[in-house]
């Protein structure tokens, strides 16, 4: 594809959602509607098209964000498909870093749940407009109102309803066109607009005036001709409401049944109409190597700047998925990127792809706006930014997570080792969020990761996709440690001269106080002490040193020498002996005196607390009670809604593994829960 892209006619969207509230059945109906596919796939058939991997089509579930292009209204929708399940969360953050506007599907028996709350923070971080999908409206409990009010409350969010489905109809009443959509034919894609009835019309008053009054709090010449008793045309209506949209300060939500192919079209409508261009999204902040802030317009004839936001191995080989800010990219061009150690660097692009799932297509240049696939970059990793040689810029990277569980891992034979090593490395390229290597202690080599289920899929991956048989231990759960009271320690270091630095005499003395911070205020360091004697100073390579001391030393708790959180580290005083006190010999005083300040203050191990939902039959909800609460749960609510109960908790990661077997045993398998990481805390 060589010929310029019309970014006004592109919308780059993602899909998210809480786990099983149907993103991927939404986004199969969005390409099969828009021309993409010539036959719906389904989640539970194990066939849908956006979940190509087998370990997505044997748990049911989306595992990795996968990008496929569609055709609506002359517009070119180019849809990120994202995991629901908080263990995927990275493959979320990453591609909401790219996109320009998004859909969050809810379920409309059980509305805003744990990880709706999750996809919701990482839309808010990149400010990405949103379209709200109340979806499985025709399941018994669904509420539209109900699921409304939760985004209000639970997100802060400012719904307001364009399409309300109709009870015990397969249609929606359009609230913008004042018009009934009725869907038929086999697959829904016979589509029929007729004038709403009266009666039907007089019901969604309410409807109309929350939407009427949403734009109008937002708008005030719109508000005035409100307040006037004027009904406005369609025309304004769509105008003001895609306003308020690309600000944010409104989310407008439309209703329906993605798997019973009902209320999609106009949801399609909306994506056009309301969502951004890349265009309309406001200049990417870029620095220049050396931290001088610039500005990076979306303009094709600018110099590249371009961000790497996943790896995958594809059919063996290294590929980067990657998206244009600025300037465009051909096959063999030179890229240049900032490596790990600071240097620039540079390499060759072999080929560009565009990307549907499972397949790509060769293309002949990328443009700004575009997210494409690229070949032959060997060290681009993701969060990187590729520019032009001549003109340096870095973009915003993309977060990744610490792993909260591991598992100990060894290749099943010893003439595997080798590979072993070797996939396990391409895999953490793939995956920021999984770690692996080799406990100092215990020697053992671990997998960590943020779950047990992506712990799962990797080993069923290193199976499948490499042949490789390994052999795994029980999962054992991160650890950190703290201090929970005030500790000090005054400490004089000053080995014999014949065991110091090359036989040269060492000494100095350093005082240090440790004080406990709040949970997830990781650690302080204060390094202002008073020098002795008075009018003695540090010089660079001293305070370096102090501060190298201090780094060393918070590396591993006394307890089990997990990573040092939430304390402060003050260094109060500092005495200098001449020659003797040389950085070394700071250093090292440094970081004695720091470790036994933290002995001195009562050190407590911290573990993953998580933020839990169980939901289970409201039959079995006392005796899921009672379990959780043998498990040191902290229930904070009890939610019913039908003949289901949901339990909100915090509870430690450590009493959570295995759940799954034991709640679907105690609820014959009608039982299930879902996890975020909360915090790491005392139990």
């Amino acid at each position: 594809m060589s010929k310029k892209t019309d970014l006004s006619k592109v919308r780059n969207i993602g899909i998210a959602a809480h786990i099983d509230a149907g993103k991927t059945t939404l986004t199969e109906r969005i390409l099969f509607y828009a021309g993409g596919l010539y036959k719906i796939g389904e989640v539970h058939d194990g066939a849908a098209h956006m979940d190509y991997m087998a370990e997505e089509q044997s748990h049911g579930i989306t595992i990795t964000s996968a990008v496929t292009k569609a055709h609506w209204q002359d517009h070119t929708l180019q849809i990120i498909d994202t995991p629901g399940h908080v263990d995927f969360t990275i493959e979320v953050e990453r591609s909401m870093r790219v996109l320009d506007g998004c859909i969050i599907v809810l379920d409309a028996v059980r509305g805003v749940e744990p990880q709706t709350e999750t996809v919701w923070r990482q839309r808010s971080k990149f400010n990405l407009p949103s379209l709200f999908f109340i979806n499985k409206v025709d399941r018994i409990g669904a509420d539209f109102d109900h699921a409304l009010q939760t985004t209000k409350g639970k997100l802060s969010a400012n719904p307001v309803p364009v399409t309300v489905p109709l009870t015990g109809e397969h249609a929606v009443v359009h609230l913008i066109d004042k018009t009934i959509v009725t869907f038929s034919g086999e697959h829904g894609e016979q589509v029929a607009v007729t004038p709403c009835d009266p009666n039907i019309w007089e019901r969604m008053a309410d409807y109309r005036e929350t939407l009427l009054m949403g734009i109008a709090e937002t708008d005030e010449e719109f508000a005035d001709h409100v307040l006037a008793g004027e009904e406005p045309e369609p025309d304004i209506i769509w105008t003001a409401l895609r306003r308020a949209t690309l600000s944010g300060e409104i989310h407008p939500c439309f209703g329906g049944s993605a798997l019973r192919n009902l209320g999609v079209q106009p949801l399609l409508d909306a994506i056009v109409k309301l969502l951004p261009c890349p265009l309309d999204r406001p200049a990417s902040a870029g620095f220049h190597q050396y931290g001088r802030e610039q500005s990076v317009e979306m303009v094709d004839n600018g110099p590249l700047a371009m961000l790497a936001f996943k790896i995958q191995m594809w059919e063996g080989r290294r590929h980067v998925f990657a998206r244009l800010y600025r300037g465009q990219l051909k096959p063999g061009d030179t890229i240049a990127y900032v490596g790990a150690d600071g240097a620039i660097k540079q390499e060759h692009v072999a080929r560009i792809f565009d990307v549907d799932a499972a397949k790509k297509s060769r293309l002949d240049q990328a443009n700004a706006g575009q997210i494409v696939l690229l070949s032959g970059l060997r060290h681009v990793t993701t969060g990187d930014t590729m520019f032009q040689l001549d003109h340096p810029v870095l973009l915003e990277r993309i977060d990744t997570r610490d792993p909260v569980l591991s598992l100990a891992i060894e290749p099943a034979s010893s003439d595997q080792e080798d590979k072993f090593l070797d996939v396990l490395g391409k895999l953490q390229e793939e995956d920021p969020t999984l770690h692996f290597g080799e406990d100092a202690e215990t020697g053992q080599r671990l997998l960590s990761g943020m779950g047990e289920l992506h712990l799962q899929i990797v080993v069923e991956r290193l199976q499948r996709e490499y042949n490789l048989t390994v052999k795994t231990g029980k999962p054992a759960v991160a650890l950190r440690e703290t201090i929970t009271s005030i500790g000090s320690a005054d400490l004089l270091f000053q080995p014999p001269v014949d065991t110091s630095h090359k036989g040269v005499e060492m000494k100095a003395r350093i005082n240090t106080r440790v004080t406990p911070g709040a949970r997830g205020s990781g650690l302080i360091t204060r390094i202002e002490p008073k020098i002795l004697p008075e009018g003695s100073s540090l010089n660079d390579a001293q305070i370096a040193a102090l501060k190298e001391g201090v780094a060393f030393s918070v590396k591993g708790g006394p307890l089990e020498g997990a990573p040092l959180q939430d304390m402060v580290i003050s260094i109060d005083e500092v005495e200098l002996f001449t020659t003797a006190s040389t950085p070394d010999a700071l250093n090292a005083a440094c970081a004695r005196s720091v470790r036994r300040a933290i002995a001195n203050a009562s050190p407590a191990l911290l573990q993953p607390i998580m933020k839990a939902e169980v939901t289970v039959p409201e039959e079995n909800l006392g005796t899921i009670l009672g379990d959780l609460q043998s498990r040191h749960a902290v229930i904070q609510d009890t939610l019913r809604s039908g003949d289901m109960a949901s339990i909100l908790c915090e509870v430690a990661l450590a009493e959570l593994l295995g759940y799954t077997t034991i709640l679907r045993s105690m609820t014959q398998g009608r039982g299930h829960f879902s996890t975020q990481f909360e915090r790491f805390d005392t139990v």
